[in-house]
């Protein structure tokens, strides 16, 4: 049986608490990749991009560096805009709890009727169930105008962020990264 990084334990030792105790624990080291806000703001770090090929190069960098940062941004924006929709907020929340549970911070496959779903069907099911569930709330045109709102300011960011005074992990960086070409743009190599 596969544990998916943590160690294993007996079904019969596993209580609420120490899943409460889990997630919260991933949730600290998911938002321990967020950037300080500070820098993501600073003032001096802005400038227009020279071209087309800077232009991408900042996006990726910035996406990959400030990923946290834009993900809070995009469901604070979507959040706002449920404000207006409390059937929907509801459910968005409803539905965000059960993509928590069922999918990211669970530590054992999913069995119904003793059989193991794979993790693919388990997104493609939460997936359908939320589009579903939005729909009957009748705001689903809110969630995607929020939702094209959000990546429109995210994108904003990335490309007037200028990358220079940003850090990424060489191994990130590095062969076989999705962002390897910055590194390589960026010039010679800092390894010794």
């Amino acid at each position: 049986m596969a544990t998916y990084g943590t160690i294993p334990t007996s079904p019969g030792e596993s209580s609420p608490l120490d899943y409460i105790s889990r997630a919260k624990a991933r949730g600290r080291s998911a938002l321990a990749t967020r950037r300080a806000w500070r820098e993501m703001l600073h003032f001096h770090s802005f400038s227009l991009p020279l071209g087309l090929g800077e232009t991408y190069l900042r996006i990726r960098t910035n996406a990959t560096y400030f990923a946290m940062n834009y993900a809070i941004i995009v469901l604070f924006i979507v959040f706002l805009s449920l404000l207006w929709h409390p059937i929907s907020l509801i459910v968005f929340v409803v539905t965000m709890f059960a993509w928590l549970f069922l999918y990211f911070l669970r530590d054992e496959p999913v069995f119904i009727l003793g059989r193991t779903i794979s993790d693919l069907f388990v997104l493609i099911a939460l997936s359908l169930l939320t589009l579903v569930l939005l729909l009957l709330t009748r705001a689903t045109m809110n969630i995607l105008i929020s939702l094209l709102i959000g990546v429109v300011v995210v994108l904003i960011h990335a490309v007037f962020r200028k990358n220079d005074d940003l850090f990424l992990d060489e191994e990130a960086a590095g062969p076989g990264g999705w962002y390897a070409a910055i590194g390589e743009a960026s010039g010679p190599s800092r390894r010794s």
